[in-house]
């Protein structure tokens, strides 16, 4: 397994040194900050990402507008109330990029939402108190729980409302395969578990977030070309 600062070294040379690589970094919100997101902000989120899966992004965010519309911002309480009839005139509808079973997972993620708030306090306190030496563990819950937020999807939202996780883009798997980390399918547990105790590792060895580390592995390697804080390396 290489050493961080080997990896750090690659990466700042490849993005122009050292203080560009800093300025394509950012670092995930605190436990307090994630505690102030309401259930409707994981909803949302978990919405966008679903419909972004298999869509160019741009044309989903183009349509979000419209989305939170439909949806009525995208209040849990709302849509737990919501006749199960309406969900079919709500897919219809000509705001929003019509695809029912994409639809179909609002309802279904807005009651894991209240069920997992219930039982936790809030949906943004379980999320909040949950491990980061152990983010696969909350990828499963959301993909057992969940509906449409296994692979990608689900990380992807959680670091989009800034829970610290590791992704699985392709620069990242491109770096974990070359380095012999993983083999064999992404999303298998022996995979998935494989590249946490590398991210934990170079954890202990950096005290940076998994955020800053998964972007860090992602520069050192690929064609990467990403703006300030503005996108993901793939």
């Amino acid at each position: 397994m290489e050493k961080f600062q080997d990896i750090y070294q690659r990466a700042a040379q490849r993005k122009g040194g050292k203080v560009m690589l800093e300025q394509l970094l950012y670092t995930p919100l605190s436990k307090a900050q994630l505690q102030k997101l309401s259930d409707d902000d994981w909803l949302e989120e978990f919405t966008r990402k679903v419909f972004q899966s298999g869509f160019y992004w741009s044309v989903i965010n183009n349509k979000w507008a419209g989305f939170r519309e439909v949806f009525w911002g995208f209040s849990v309480e709302k849509l737990l109330m919501m006749p199960p009839d309406m969900l079919e005139q709500k897919a219809s509808d000509e705001r929003i990029v019509r695809n029912f079973k994409k639809v179909q997972t609002i309802p279904e993620n807005a009651y894991m939402i209240h069920d997992t708030a219930n039982e936790h306090g809030s949906f943004s306190e379980f999320i909040a108190n949950w491990p980061t030496e152990d983010i696969i563990g909350l990828w499963a819950y959301l993909k057992k729980h969940g509906a449409r937020l296994g692979g990608n999807t689900g990380p992807y939202a959680l670091r989009a409302l800034g829970k610290d996780t590791f992704l699985l883009s392709r620069d990242v798997e491109s770096y974990l395969r070359g380095h012999k980390i993983i083999d064999g399918g992404l999303q298998t547990k022996k995979s998935i578990t494989a590249a946490q105790a590398f991210f934990n590792e170079l954890q202990q060895q950096s005290g940076l977030s998994l955020q800053e580390l998964s972007l860090i592995v992602a520069y050192s390697v690929g064609d990467n070309r990403v703006g300030i804080q503005t996108s993901e390396p793939r």
